[in-house]
């Protein structure tokens, strides 16, 4: 039987896709735990009868396709054109990383790339050339450059988590580690009061409540609310006009110990009424390591 409109399924339909090391085993294997059927490399002429075959399910599905699909990866554009005839709504989501991150994890598992063609770095070039079609249908991608495979798997769990609606993500970071790369909008945080300079409150996170006393003075306590406000109206446009299911707000000081902590701890207290947040420090932990009985750099 002919598929047709009327007989699709409107189940979740996910294409995981990306460079070779940017951690699609790890994603594939998160969208599992939370509920997803996940097949790797199936041809993409078979996409739309393998949810016709899960019809009755109440599962979301996750197709994986990558550079060791060989020919058939040109297939995957017409297939998610077709799966959108049939009344579906495909999501491609794309994971990537910088060479450099690349290389030292390939060299970290002592595996070769899927091409073998050339040099590593030359394979990795004519591996996002072949996967430009896909990546140019991703809504967004997610740069796992500075992302552990425990911090992937929560981004997964926090997008893709049934029923949850629009999220926002918080990042707070230190400039001086870089800048994340996926980030939607970033917030410089620098010019607010800096506890690194209390010998009491230095060692302390951002999270401590005697640090966020110190950091939002009545002044300070000004820029916030302006900071809130643009959050709230960039949230906004990308949940309606834009169509988005998740907005990244990046949060940064010196260290991305004390002010960028604080910053993104109250954005997500105080924005919980009318969205859902996730809270990643993502330096932290080395921020308070390299505070742990010497100085540093201011936080």
């Amino acid at each position: 039987m002919p598929l047709e409109r009327r007989h699709a399924v409107k189940l979740p339909f996910v294409v995981l896709t990306g460079v070779s090391g940017s951690g699609k085993t790890t994603a594939l294997h998160a969208l599992e735990d939370i509920g997803f059927y996940t097949v790797d490399n199936l041809p993409p002429t078979l996409w739309p009868q393998l949810l016709e075959l899960l019809s009755g399910a109440e599962r979301g599905v996750v197709v994986g396709i990558d550079i060791r699909a060989g020919d058939y990866l040109e297939q995957a554009p017409a297939a998610i054109q077709r799966l959108e005839e049939l009344g579906h709504a495909p999501e491609v989501l794309y994971l990537d990383a910088n060479d450099e991150v690349l290389v030292r994890r390939y060299n970290f598992t002592r595996r070769t790339h899927p091409l073998a063609e050339g040099t590593l770095t030359s394979d990795l070039a004519t591996e996002r050339r072949k996967l430009r079609p896909l990546r140019e249908l991703a809504a967004e991608a997610i740069d796992t450059t500075s992302t552990s495979a425990r911090a992937l798997t929560q981004t997964l769990r926090d997008r893709f988590q049934a029923g949850n609606g629009f999220l926002l993500r918080l990042v707070s970071f230190g400039f001086k580690r870089g800048v994340p790369t996926d980030a939607d909008t970033v917030l410089d945080v620098r010019g607010l009061p800096n506890p690194f300079y209390d010998e009491f409150l230095r060692p302390l996170p951002g999270t401590d409540e005697r640090v966020q006393a110190y950091v939002f003075t009545p002044e300070a306590l000004e820029t916030y609310s302006q900071l809130r406000s643009l959050v709230r109206t960039l949230t906004a446009q990308a949940a309606g006009a834009a169509g988005r299911s998740a907005y990244t707000v990046a949060v940064g000081c010196t260290g991305g110990q004390h002010r960028s902590v604080a910053v993104a701890e109250r954005l997500s207290l105080d924005l919980a009424d009318g969205l859902r947040t996730t809270v990643q420090h993502r330096d932290l932990e080395e921020a308070l390591a390299e505070h742990s009985g010497h100085g540093g750099e201011a936080a």
